[in-house]
């Protein structure tokens, strides 16, 4: 099971990736994580990502693209893989399709908008110990309370109502067409392009991981 899962930013990716991973028994990559284990390793390419970096510039999708055929390469690959929030970019999805990495499938988890802003604007945290709520769906038994310390919840600035907004016009804008990019090559009839599949991401979560399932038929 080859896949990438695309989904705006609070569309309940990492909850389904971890599903699907247990399943079908791959590992999920995240370009994120494999970008730092390269430079802690001072890997060739971790090297030239830390050179863009300390710059604070983006990494070259050509490092990215080798970091992750080497990734690809590693035993725990053999069963398949989940790319999670890469490629992000139609040069990216392009790099990836000309560098010949085998993905079967791309499924979207499709989220209303407007889902996704009361999802994560409603979101409170107790910092200290990581414990989170949700003003609608999981409140404190005090209102902006913590229900063990009593101390303060607060909101992160991630959640916070326009940063939400604007991560979601970024995901529009950049990631989205990937559906496209990939529906397209796929109606080319070419037997390398990956099924693209959407699936709703509202409802309970065992509904959307079995929904998730099914379109990896």
């Amino acid at each position: 099971m080859k896949l990438i899962l695309l989904g705006a930013p609070g569309a309940g990716k990492g909850t389904q990736a971890k599903y699907i991973c247990e399943k079908f028994a791959i590992p999920q990559i995240s370009t994120g994580d494999m970008l730092r284990a390269q430079v802690k390793a001072g890997t060739p390419l971790g090297l030239e990502a830390k050179k863009h970096m300390d710059a604070g510039g983006l990494v070259p999708d050509a490092v990215i693209i080798g970091m992750v055929k080497d990734r690809l390469q590693e035993a725990d690959c053999k069963n398949g893989y989940l790319f999670d929030g890469f490629p992000r970019t139609i040069p990216q999805a392009q790099a990836m399709k000309e560098a010949g990495v085998p993905i079967e499938f791309v499924l979207e988890i499709d989220v209303p908008d407007s889902d996704i802003v009361e999802r994560m604007a409603g979101r409170r945290a107790h910092l200290a110990s990581g414990r989170t709520y949700h003003v609608k769906f999981n409140p404190p038994k005090v209102e902006g309370k913590d229900d063990v310390t009593g101390e303060d919840l607060v909101q992160r600035d991630d959640d916070k109502e326009e940063t939400v907004k604007k991560r979601l016009e970024i995901y529009h804008s950049q990631t989205k067409p990937l559906v496209d990019f990939y529906s397209s090559w796929a109606a080319a009839g070419d037997a390398k392009a990956p099924k693209v599949r959407k699936i709703a991401g509202v409802g309970n979560v065992d509904q959307i991981t079995a929904a998730a399932f099914g379109a990896l038929t």
